[in-house]
This record gives C-alpha cells, sequence and structure tokens, in this order.
C-alpha cells in the first residue's frame, strides 16, 4: 500500500480543518508534533427567550497528531504523557460540560508489535464532581501507512473508521 507519510499529514490536516481548529508545532518541540487540533460545540435550548435556557450542553476535543518514521514504545509514550499533560489543563468543566476527549494520534511509516500492544492497554479517564460537571477520555491511534492499518485503544475505537475512509480517499486519488 504505501502512502507518503507528508502527503497523508497534508489530507490529515485538511480533514480535521473542516471543525477543528489548527495549530501548527513550532520548531522547537523535541517530539514529532505535526499539529494539534482543536474542537469546541455548545448546544443550548430556550423557552419563550434566551433569558429563559431550558438547557446547555458543552463537547470540546484537542487532537495531538504525531508524526515519526516508526515510534517506539517509548517515543509513543512520551507523546501520550505531553498530550495529556498539556490537554488536560485546558479542560474547563462546569455544570454544562458533557466531555473533553484528548486525541493522540501517531502517523509512522512503520509500526512494531510492542508499540502496538502498548498503544491498545494504554488508557485514562478522568470525571469532574463525580460526572456531574462532565468528563475526559483519552482516545488513541496509531495508523501505520506501510500496511493501511489503524490500532486504536478502547476508547477510541471510531478512529479506525476514520482512518479507514481517509486510506480510501488517498487510493482513489492515486488512480
Amino acid at each position: 500500500m504505501g502512502i507518503e507519510r507528508e502527503k497523508f499529514l497534508g489530507t490529515l490536516a485538511d480533514s480535521f480543518s473542516a471543525y477543528y481548529d489548527l495549530h501548527m508545532a513550532q520548531a522547537e518541540d523535541r517530539l514529532p508534533l505535526a499539529f494539534r487540533a482543536d474542537y469546541h460545540s455548545r448546544a443550548e435550548r430556550y423557552w419563550l427567550s434566551k433569558n429563559i435556557p431550558i438547557w446547555g450542553n458543552e463537547t470540546n476535543e484537542f487532537a495531538y497528531i504525531f508524526s515519526a518514521p516508526a515510534f517506539d514504545r517509548g517515543l509513543a509514550a512520551k507523546c501520550i504523557d505531553y498530550a495529556l499533560e498539556k490537554g488536560l489543563p485546558m479542560v474547563k468543566p462546569h455544570k454544562e460540560h458533557q466531555y473533553t476527549n484528548i486525541k493522540v494520534i501517531l502517523v509512522a511509516d512503520s509500526v512494531d508489535a510492542d508499540t502496538a500492544k502498548y498503544l491498545k492497554k494504554r488508557s485514562f479517564s478522568k470525571n469532574y464532581k463525580f460526572s456531574f460537571h462532565g468528563f475526559s477520555t483519552l482516545k488513541s491511534a496509531i495508523v501505520d501507512l506501510g500496511t493501511g492499518k489503524t490500532v486504536t485503544n478502547s476508547a477510541g475505537h471510531e478512529l479506525a473508521g476514520y482512518f479507514s475512509k481517509l486510506f480510501a480517499a488517498e487510493e482513489r486519488s492515486k488512480l
């Protein structure tokens, strides 16, 4: 299969830019961070006028996309720890906060079995005031561009479908 990593990152950035705010990585970062994508959504309902709110709901996501020729277990752990360290302070829980997910996406030319196994087992969740003020979850995936396979943790299972659609779009663009 073999997709070029830089081209795939461009496609990924274009895909995220539809709903997310993109923040390109700074050159001084010691980790292979390509970009961060932030998503914020708020829904509200009112009765008769905006002065009488019935309910409000906020959801957020902070996606950290890392790119390297290969990730070993140590580098993958550093990337996930970095995303949690930078993403969790941006969570602002309150009574209308539903969730804030931290997504970590590792894009590599090849993936070894040990790193895939580590990522599959890695999880994190945190609730705020017994979930009355929402929760945060780690959703992670490692994308093997050589084989077109995606490995996710249990919370990030929907990322596998997302990447299979991106792989299909890349294959169609080659034709």
